[in-house]
């Protein structure tokens, strides 16, 4: 069934990374993509923010207040917005959403819903159930109905179709839209604005996802740039909004804070070109809104994450994608590779929390300790940090309290490696012997890389490392000397 979770084998991973490896064009666009994204990003900051640090301390003790009273702020939302006229549905877990969802299609005799962007529904699997139900969900964010129109799942958590470009969309459009072939954005745009607009026409449900949802006014908050959201939840019968339970904020003060810092660190901008907050169904006089709005509050695995007094802190995640974008794995392979709805540094930390060890934690090899990720994330979840201590999870070293760890086990030949390496960089002299001979060996290692077992596979896809000999020059002269 499609809410199931599909366990994949690290036989699996290897090809699809391989796979990836090997797309030049993929690549190539998500090398543009994240340098375009990465450089907007780092300019505004400098333009515009005069203490970008001490914003993101206020979001980080936003995120963590809320983790602590998470329990005290999902009632007073739920009593809050039910005051309101909303009607809130509590899912434990995806299949029990994916019921609600179509449950109250089928009551209504709906069979097709129009859909804003939502993660969630990404993470639910919410499409694939709908359609074995016979309800049609389409999706109206530009980047989501590209990957529909060809059937893949979305690439990054802010772009979905980053790894395509203009001109690869021009022939989807042709192909699937019966359009004419164009590669200018404006016309690319025009394609799908006319596309869209019939769907709106008649349709009578809409589904959203959540940015925040404010505990105190029992409102929600939506952000994004295309406008297709806001149809989706205003020009509808029904309006349907997805929320994960870590989505809660206390007020609109503290929505505004990681608003504030969401934006620039997803897109490379001060401000979106919407800020939907909807507050309740329409009312008596009002001439516009749905005549129904329910929420469907996601626990999935969550509440167990909150529960572990050292993973939590993933929670505060607030989906800005920055960590992606940064990242030197990511933009080599894209999110497809992870084999996950949440790919990147946030989702190595969070998807085997959220699946489990046993399904998610081959991803934990996609990454190369750098600290990028740590850097940026505008909440400052140590990322870093807990994508390490999730390794040692993995092999059976940690606390052995995440989901499916009973049925990790350690590689042998992982285990050797690494206790070579332990034995060398945890002497000077030693790893200062290994670095001159690599500086000696490099030009053999160069031509025969792709024959030796150990190395072809690393050298398949990498240069060979270039050694400064100047910082480990004469062998007489390193015994006893350590780093300075």
């Amino acid at each position: 069934m499609s809410e199931n979770i599909l366990f994949h084998s690290t036989k699996q991973y290897e090809v699809a990374i391989a796979n990836k490896l090997s797309d030049e064009q993929l690549r190539k666009n998500l090398k543009s993509a994240m340098d375009t994204l990465k450089t907007n990003r780092k300019n505004l900051i400098k333009q515009r923010y005069t203490d970008w640090e001490g914003l993101r301390e206020l979001g980080k003790e936003v995120k963590l207040k809320t983790l602590s009273h998470l329990d005290e702020f999902l009632e007073r939302f739920e009593n809050n917005a039910t005051k309101n006229g909303f009607k809130v549905h509590w899912a434990n877990d995806a299949k029990e959403a994916n019921e609600i969802i179509y449950q109250l299609a089928k009551e209504r005799n709906i069979t097709t819903i129009l859909k804003g962007k939502s993660m969630a529904s990404e993470e639910i699997h919410l499409n694939a159930y709908l359609k074995e139900k016979g309800v049609l969900a389409n999706e109206t964010d530009l980047g989501e109905l590209i990957i529909q129109l060809i059937d893949e799942p979305p690439v990054h958590i802010v772009t979905p179709a980053i790894h395509k470009n203009r001109y690869q969309i021009g022939e989807i459009f042709k192909e699937k839209l019966q359009a004419p072939l164009e590669s200018e954005p404006d016309k690319l745009n025009a394609i799908a604005r006319k596309y869209m607009r019939k769907k709106f026409k008649d349709f009578k449900m809409g589904l959203s996802g959540v940015n925040f949802a404010i505990a105190n006014e029992g409102a929600i908050w939506l952000v994004e740039n295309e406008g297709n959201g806001r149809m989706s939840t205003t020009a509808c019968d029904i309006h349907i909004a997805i929320c994960g339970i870590e989505k809660i904020v206390e007020s609109f003060e503290d929505a505004s804070i990681l608003n504030t810092l969401l934006v620039p660190s997803a897109v490379g901008a001060s401000i979106t070109c919407y800020n939907n907050i909807i507050a309740g169904p329409r009312k008596e006089g009002e001439l516009d809104g749905p005549q129904e709005v329910h929420i469907v509050m996601l626990d999935n695995n969550r509440s167990s994450i909150l529960a572990d007094s050292h993973y939590y802190r993933s929670l505060s995640c607030i989906r800005c994608g920055t960590c992606l974008n940064h990242c030197p794995v990511y933009d080599k392979i894209g999110g497809h590779a992870y084999l996950s709805t949440y790919p990147g540094p946030i989702g190595e930390v969070i998807s085997p929390q959220l699946f489990g060890l046993d399904n998610c934690g081959y991803m934990l090899n996609l990454c190369s300790l750098c600290g990028r990720c740590s850097e940026v994330c505008p909440v400052k979840i140590p990322l870093a940090e807990l994508i390490r201590d999730l390794r040692s999870e993995k092999i059976g070293e940690g606390r052995m309290k995440v989901k499916g760890y009973k049925n990790t086990h350690r590689n042998k030949s992982e285990k050797f490696a690494m206790n070579v390496f332990a034995f060398l960089a945890t002497s000077g002299i030693k790893w200062r012997v290994l670095l001159w001979g690599v500086n000696v060996f490099s030009p053999l290692i160069e031509k025969m890389g792709h024959i030796l077992p150990g190395l072809k596979n690393w050298t398949l896809y990498r240069a060979t490392p270039k050694i400064n000999a100047s910082l480990h020059t004469k062998i007489k002269n390193i015994k006893g000397v350590v780093y300075e």
